[in-house]
Order: C-alpha cells, then sequence, then structure tokens
C-alpha cells in the first residue's frame, strides 16, 4: 500500500491484478463520469431551451395583445364613422370629411392588425420549434441518467451486461439530444 497523506493507503494497482471483481471498476467509472458530464450538458440545453420558449410565448402574448387594442381602435373609429354616415347633420360636407378621415383611419387599424397577427404567429411558430427542442433534450437527459444509473449498478453486481446496458441507453439519451440541435 501506498501512503499519501497522513495515515491514508491505496493499494497498489498490482493488489487488483487477477481479481475478477475489480475488472470493470474503472472502465465503467470512466463511463459514469463521462456519462455525467453528458447529463449536465443535455440539462442546460434543456434549461435553456424552456427559457427561451418562455421568452417568445411572452413575446406571441404581447403582439396579440397588441392586436386586440388595434381591434378595439378599429371598432372604435368604425362605430364612429358609422354614426357621423347615419346623422343628417347641418354642416354635411365637414361630417363627411370627418368620416372620411375616420373610414381611413379604420383602413389603416384593419393593415395593422394584419402585420401583427402575422408577428404573433411567427413567435407562436419559433415557440413550437422550441418546445420541440427542449422536449428532445429532456428526453436525452432522462435516457443519460437512466444509463447513468445501468452502469452504477454493474459496480454493484459485478455483470458486464449492466454496463453494456447501460452504455447503450446512454447513447440514445445522446442521439436524442442532438436531435434537438439538429431541429430547423
Amino acid at each position: 500500500m501506498t501512503e499519501l497523506q497522513e495515515g491514508v493507503e491505496l493499494p497498489e494497482p498490482e493488489h487488483y491484478e487477477g481479481r475478477q471483481e475489480y475488472r470493470y471498476t474503472l472502465p465503467v467509472s470512466l463511463t459514469i463520469s463521462i456519462l455525467a458530464v453528458l447529463v449536465a450538458g443535455a440539462t442546460l440545453l434543456g434549461h435553456r431551451a424552456h427559457t427561451e420558449e418562455l421568452l417568445l410565448q411572452s413575446r406571441a402574448t404581447d403582439q396579440w395583445s397588441y392586436y386586440q387594442a388595434k381591434n378595439i381602435r378599429f371598432h372604435e373609429v368604425q362605430g364612429i364613422a358609422d354614426l357621423l354616415g347615419a346623422l343628417a347633420p347641418a354642416d354635411k360636407e365637414k361630417t363627411a370629411a370627418v368620416r372620411e378621415k375616420y373610414l381611413k383611419e379604420k383602413e389603416r387599424y384593419d393593415a395593422d392588425k394584419e402585420d401583427i397577427s402575422e408577428k404573433a404567429k411567427e413567435f407562436e411558430k419559433e415557440r413550437d420549434l422550441t418546445t420541440r427542442r427542449a422536449n428532445r433534450f429532456d428526453g436525452g437527459e432522462s435516457l443519460l441518467q437512466v444509463g447513468l444509473v445501468i452502469c452504477s449498478i454493474t459496480l454493484l453486481t459485478r455483470r458486464r451486461l449492466f454496463w453494456v446496458a447501460g452504455v447503450f441507453v446512454g447513447l440514445l439519451g445522446v442521439i436524442m439530444a442532438i436531435t434537438g440541435l439538429l431541429l430547423h
């Protein structure tokens, strides 16, 4: 045994030679470490995607609120124009000019609504794409965590099958997380 610091002894590598129960310790531990780093990466990507998803939802909601405000103004202006058209005023020319102004204003609000609606729909499309990405990252994270746990069972049971299964599930998690990056 090697003394590291004041009474802490570590076994020499030769101590493990020929002992079957320790032959998977190093490769499985390394695999678990790699899977843990990949879990952290997938988690980070998932959190960022969910944050972006919330921001896009907020933008879309803001656009729809703006759309509603324009729609309310549109109907107010339309009501005034209709009212001016129905009245029998003393000064018909002045009333007709004011009504025409309101009709032009109504057209402007109607055109603005279409642009605002399109922008809100674009934000919703972006949000939906980001949601799909976030779901892929979350799925990849989950599979990586399951793979990590299955690999750790190898250290308890000393059975290679758990290591192979854990690596396989971990690879599925990596593939799933990568597909999140590839979505466009």
